[in-house]
């Protein structure tokens, strides 16, 4: 059987393209994967930066997932209004989403909020608006493991720093967040030396603070390509996002992790420039264009080569070009599939071989209503 049979769909002439197709099935067994690795639901805090859908939270919530990350105060809410228990914003809130994360805590009181935080003077501001607002601001302790994008280090200065937490008016120390993003490398034993490597100080530092008699009731730690390593972690949360979704890009640089890509774009030829090109309308604004190419990998071209991408444009060559009328519908897998949802302002949904319905992509606002 052609292994990309699961691509094709029994009524894709009716699908305006391009379109971001959703395939659930394979989704839902990415999800049980996913709890299986981690051995328990309870241990999974999985990030929704990636698919942005209440849906699937609810799918998520369904396999025992009750605690999920997020990107945005959007997110947050979203989380929330699919019936998530606890929700951590791994954004460090500052300016006005300071005020919009503590009126979360009051419009959706049966939902934990958490919030990460590497900043004494912008936590204490957090927790003085919480504290005026009658609420309490719980925040996880940033670390800057080796990515160096938010974060202190783990030391001296964040055993200071959370000790300070602790103890500061209308915030309550949630634990540790420790996000290893960074971590790519192909190589199995690589990347797992390399998170092991990051991730022992986050350890040292919190056996330390135990010893200190300052709670930490939780770790969060990882993403999606070092899951398999913090799985094995006794006391650690997991929070692997694109595991749900799953991209090209991951499919090929850590196919050990044995998740299945579920989202598909289904694009149609629209021009024929010349004898070994095809034109199609997937450009800028329908896949994520931040990574060089390939930005999508189509199964039906292994050869293709991309020579001009543009808005709504995206120029292949290909020696097979000539099988190709136009009009013909080709289905790909977006390298990034994270920001390639953002794109779209709904996606389609799959099942049994055929599109039975779309949904809106609610998390891709800015804001909801909060």
């Amino acid at each position: 059987m052609n292994p990309d049979t699961w691509m094709r769909l029994a009524n894709e002439a009716d699908v305006p393209s391009p379109a971001l197709v959703l395939h659930l099935g394979r989704i839902d067994e990415n999800i049980r994967r996913m709890v299986a690795r981690a051995g328990d639901p309870a241990r999974l805090r999985p990030h929704i930066k990636t698919h942005k859908l209440p849906q699937l939270v609810a799918r998520q919530i369904a396999a025992g997932i009750t605690k999920f990350k997020c990107a945005t105060i959007a997110e947050a809410e979203l989380a929330a209004t699919a019936g998530a228990a606890e929700v951590t914003l791994a954004v460090p809130p500052v300016g006005p989403n300071i005020a919009r994360f503590v009126r979360l805590l009051a419009a959706f009181p049966r939902t934990a909020f958490s919030a990460i935080g590497d900043n004494g003077a912008a936590i204490a501001e957090l927790g003085r608006a919480a504290a005026a607002a009658g609420q309490v601001a719980e925040v996880l302790l940033d670390l800057d493991i080796g990515q160096g994008r938010t974060g202190i280090a783990p030391g001296p200065a964040a055993f200071a720093l959370y000790a300070e937490v602790s103890v500061m008016p209308g915030v309550r120390a949630g634990g540790l967040h420790a996000y290893d993003g960074h971590l790519h490398q192909p190589d199995f034993a690589a990347r797992e030396a390399a998170c092991d490597r990051g991730y022992a100080p986050v350890e040292t530092m919190r056996a330390a603070l135990v010893a200190a008699g300052v709670p930490v009731p939780r770790v969060v730690a990882g993403g999606s390509p070092t899951f398999w390593f913090h799985a094995r972690r006794a006391g650690v949360e997991c929070s692997p996002g694109t595991v749900v979704l799953w991209d090209a890009s991951y499919a090929q640089c850590h196919p050990e992790m044995e998740f299945q890509p579920a989202a598909t774009l289904l694009t149609r030829v629209v021009s024929r420039p010349g004898t070994n090109r095809l034109c199609l309308d997937l450009g800028h604004k329908a896949v994520a264009s931040e990574m060089p190419h390939p930005r999508v990998i189509f199964p039906e071209l292994p050869d293709a080569r991309a020579v001009v991408h543009s808005e709504e444009h995206l120029v292949v060559e290909t020696a097979e070009a000539g099988r190709f009328p136009v009009g013909t519908v080709l289905r790909g897998i977006p390298w990034h599939i994270c920001p390639t949802v953002a794109l779209h302002s709904e996606v389609f949904v799959a099942e049994g071989g055929r599109v039975t319905g779309t949904w809106p992509v609610v998390g891709r606002a800015r804001r909801i209503t909060i």
